[in-house]
């Protein structure tokens, strides 16, 4: 029982330090250094952070009287909302990182850590004098529209956790660069390997590049080789299964004298980016990979590009590892059903960022007291996890900085929550996209 309190103070402390690292030099995140934070409110940085973190789906008004227990000490909503204004949306992103790079430790070392990379598209009420046309989205033929922010991550599909991320205005989105940037500073443990999985929207010669510059690996799903995809130009086997090394030359000009040493020579031209060779340069880069080909129970074939060892990878893990990469598929719905990113509380793109940051860490925080409960096992037809929802609420309750109800036995509450696993269930994806309208809980223009 000690183990168990102590575990979820601990995971409380550590995230106080992040939310005090980033209030010490709280003028590096201000709007307005030097005049921002400087008097004494009833918000402070360090409350509004947590306020942000800890904040539900409810109004605005109705998560502050829950925040500060029905207290008359309690802030408007306006002077919430004047507090915010100060407060650069990185702040949240800092104490994110911050976390994150603490807590990293917690779980024990592993020689691969297994990140999925994905984007989700969060919408939200605006104005034109808020949000840029970058964030707009008409629809169809109406003046009314909506406005969306485009969430580009990387999921920790063992640990349950987003491992980084990058916030895009959906017109401006870039899928390959943001993956590249979170590739290229991506904090590693010492004698862990970082294994990228992605679907075919990042099979790229430039992503590869990039995991392999930082001296990691990469699993990228690609179309079949009877496409015009990344692989449908290589003389490949025409059967179901096959497992083959191909070597590429990467080339940006067009001399007839630069050819490919040994394998397939391949042009990329002007839009292409590939960060290594300039366009017009007689640089060359060459690229091996593994191509993976095997058949799938509906009948068709999944082809996977890699360069993961063939004698520690084969083809059979290599498939159960890129389905394990549905994880942060279904994170996505906890992040927006559950954390509450499908209700947002402004109307302002950096005040909808300060929310997303916010909302990312709460998730993380709830994933990692889950991973440490222990549960029971008992002689039961199904084995049983804890409940997500549940433990969203108890979590965001327990992290407040305001509660004085410490003693609460969060990880005794989780054993609670349970719920049984069902996975031999299966649900088909459905064919058209599901769009569900933003809500809003605003006092005013925010």
């Amino acid at each position: 029982m000690e183990v168990s309190i102590m575990f979820h103070h601990k995971i409380k402390s550590l995230f106080q330090s992040a939310v005090s690292s980033v209030t010490r030099n709280i003028s590096d995140y201000a709007v307005h250094p030097g005049r921002d934070f400087t008097r004494n409110k009833k918000l402070p940085p360090d409350l509004l952070i947590s306020f942000l973190v800890s904040q539900g789906s409810s109004s605005t008004g109705n998560e502050l009287l829950d925040f500060w227990h029905l207290q008359d000490s309690c802030p408007s909503v306006s002077a919430f909302n004047q507090q915010r204004s100060k407060l650069k949306p990185e702040a949240l992103q800092a104490v994110f990182k911050q976390f994150n790079s603490l807590a990293l430790p917690l779980e024990p070392p592993t020689k691969y850590r297994f990140l999925a990379a994905d984007g989700s598209t969060f919408a939200f009420f605006s104005k034109h004098s808020f949000a840029s046309d970058a964030y707009y989205v008409s629809e169809g033929h109406s003046k009314k529209g909506f406005y969306n922010m485009h969430l580009n991550a990387l999921y920790d599909l063992e640990r349950h956790t987003y491992a980084d991320a990058i916030l895009q205005p959906v017109h401006d989105k870039d899928e390959f660069r943001a993956f590249c940037d979170m590739v290229d500073r991506q904090e590693s443990l010492p004698g862990t390997k970082n294994i990228y999985i992605g679907d075919r929207g990042y099979c790229s010669y430039n992503n590869m590049a990039h995991v392999i510059q930082s001296g990691e690996y990469f699993l990228f799903r690609t179309k079949d080789i009877h496409s015009k995809g990344l692989v449908g130009n290589f003389d490949l086997p025409d059967e179901e299964a096959f497992d083959m090394t191909v070597t590429v030359t990467l080339v940006r000009s067009h001399s007839k004298k630069l050819a490919a040493a040994h394998g397939y020579k391949r042009f990329i031209d002007k839009p292409t980016s590939f960060d290594f060779i300039t366009y017009g340069s007689m640089d060359t880069y060459e690229l091996s990979f593994r191509i993976v080909r095997f058949p799938l129970q509906d009948g068709s074939c999944e082809c996977i590009v890699t360069n993961l060892p063939r004698e520690e990878f084969p083809a059979e893990r290599i498939k159960q590892i890129y389905g394990s990469r549905w994880g942060i598929e279904t994170s996505f719905r906890k992040l927006k059903y559950t954390i509450g990113l499908s209700n947002f509380h402004a109307y302002k793109p950096e005040y909808i960022q300060q929310e997303i940051w916010a909302k990312l860490l709460a998730y993380n925080i709830t994933e990692i007291m889950i991973n440490h409960t222990v549960i029971e096992k008992k002689e039961t037809k199904h084995a049983y996890k804890i409940k997500f929802t549940a433990a969203a609420h108890i979590c965001r309750i327990f992290l407040r900085l305001t509660t004085e109800k410490d003693s609460i036995d969060v990880m005794s509450l989780l054993k609670k929550e349970l719920i049984p696993i069902r996975d031999e269930r299966q649900y088909p994806r459905l064919k058209t996209a599901h769009f569900r309208r933003p809500r809003y809980f605003i006092y005013r223009a925010a």
